[in-house]
């Protein structure tokens, strides 16, 4: 599934108010600064803290 360009442009991150990255092979919004990666599920993220999990230093270092 991709995930809509213009929506990209204006989501933020709950947290930090900072830029998403688009993760097509999980399928996830990366927010790089809170090391968080929001689901998205049937097309619509979900962006809620308590939902996101948290990045390896691995997964940060790609």
């Amino acid at each position: 599934m991709t995930l809509d360009h213009n929506l990209l442009e204006i989501i933020a991150c709950p947290v930090c108010k900072g830029k998403l990255h688009f993760d097509k092979s999980n399928n996830e919004l990366i927010c790089n600064a809170d090391r968080l990666a929001y689901p998205i599920t049937e097309g619509i993220p979900v962006l809620l803290e308590v939902k996101a999990r948290q990045l390896t230093s691995e997964e940060l270092a790609k």
